[in-house]
């Protein structure tokens, strides 16, 4: 018996000895390399990236920028791609991602990828609020504009109030403005175009801050300019749609440290369709080609993609800065004139039969009335009178600066 248990031991000892388990070594999972992004719009962007696992199962976590992992949004995915929706515009987000070679075999998770979202595309509609349009970032009062819009000045601007002017456009993803001739380009359908009034509370000093009063809009839509006016609120905040005139008192510090008071008057729609109004045709005023062609503006437009169909800015005239007093007096008297009054003392505008001044700078000094009307032309302007003196809207005080020129060309006639 002995013995028996004795031979019942060594092959008990024996069997053990030879099923030990043979350890099986797994090689990890690799975490996800080459994390880009492609295709980012406002409100989405396609993640990629690289696995050199050949896995077929990723996650993938993403939140704001900064965001803890574990607190993001997961998705799971079988290829190496995904395509993020539902963003918000302007925004940074972090993404991660982490693969799963197996049952209980998953990479560490990859670098982080930040990206950002674009601006938010602009609105051409007049919706309540300025805000609602999309055509500024940030605070809306900094008056940045959005990457979507672009500024525009003009060589002889058109005088109200000595209130300073910010011009924007802001052409549709993909499209650009064309070149006909020196006047208007052709704007695409859903062009919008802002002009927003404002005095700085003391010109010496910008960073005292500014007051801003109106933003007027045009709007291209199937081929035909619509109007807004926005009013900003007292605080500073936004701007509402409004047709309505109103008189906004204004106290600001010019450059020469001199206290101005103005009655600064928001026209009404009515006031805006008649200075807009071409042939009963809604246009736009200022943007022509040859007021906006000084200081390579028009090369800028060109490179950035903005105007086509124009290869050389050189073809194309310029009107005279009517403060450049390298131009003679008469050059800077017509284009003054061409800014501030030729909208309705032209062909087809408001005062085509109530007057007849022709005061485009390209009409012939001959055909202009200029002469002829000299004295009137002195009468309304050397005084303000609401309903007589000249221009008709938009002033509520005369432009001394730019009188003393005109009476300087009208005496010398």
């Amino acid at each position: 018996m002995r013995n028996y248990l004795l031979l019942l031991f060594t092959f008990l000892l024996i069997v053990s000895c030879t099923s030990d388990e043979t350890t099986i070594t797994v090689q990890q999972c690799a975490k996800p390399t080459n994390l880009n992004t492609n295709a980012i719009t406002f409100e989405s962007a396609e993640i990629i990236w690289s696995d050199a696992n050949g896995a077929n199962s990723f996650t993938i976590e993403y939140g704001l920028s900064g965001f803890m992992l574990g607190s993001g949004t997961s998705i799971d995915r079988t290829e190496s791609s995904v395509m993020l929706s539902n963003l918000s515009a302007n925004t940074s987000y972090d993404v991660y991602i982490k693969i799963a070679c197996g049952n209980n075999n998953s990479s560490m998770y990859s670098d982080v990828l930040n990206f950002t979202t674009s601006a938010p595309l602009v609105i051409p509609q007049l919706l309540p609020n300025l805000s609602d349009l999309n055509l500024f970032a940030g605070n809306l009062n900094d008056l940045t504009p959005s990457t979507r819009a672009f500024e525009y000045n003009l060589n002889t601007p058109l005088f109200t109030d000595y209130a300073h002017k910010q011009r924007l456009i802001a052409l549709p993803p993909g499209t650009s403005m064309d070149y006909v001739d020196n006047g208007f380009p052709d704007f695409p359908d859903n062009t919008v175009i802002s002009k927003t009034f404002y005095y700085y509370n003391d010109e010496r000093n910008e960073s005292l801050g500014k007051t801003i009063i109106e933003t007027r809009i045009l709007i291209k839509i199937n081929g035909i300019w619509e109007l807004g006016n926005y009013k900003w609120n007292a605080s500073q905040t936004d701007a509402v749609l409004d047709d309505l005139a109103h008189t906004v008192p204004v106290t600001f510090v010019n450059s020469s440290g001199t206290t101005n008071t103005i009655n600064y008057g928001i026209p009404s729609m009515q006031d805006c369709v008649n200075c807009h109004n071409n042939d009963n045709v809604i246009t736009p005023i200022g943007p022509k080609l040859r007021t906006m062609n000084f200081n390579n503006q028009l090369q800028d437009f060109i490179s950035s993609g903005y105007l086509s169909n124009l290869s050389d800015p050189t073809s194309v005239t310029t009107l005279p800065n009517w403060e450049d007093t390298s131009y003679t007096v008469e050059e800077r008297s017509r284009a003054y004139f061409d800014v501030n009054c030729a909208h309705c003392h032209s062909d087809g505008g408001y005062c085509q039969f109530q007057s007849q001044l022709r005061l485009t700078y390209e009409t012939p000094f001959a055909e202009s009335m200029i002469l002829e009307r000299r004295g009137s032309i002195d009468n309304r302007m050397r005084d303000y009178n609401p309903g007589i003196s000249m221009p008709l809207i938009g002033t509520s005080i005369v432009h001394d600066e730019g009188y003393t020129l005109i009476r300087q060309y009208l005496n010398s006639l």
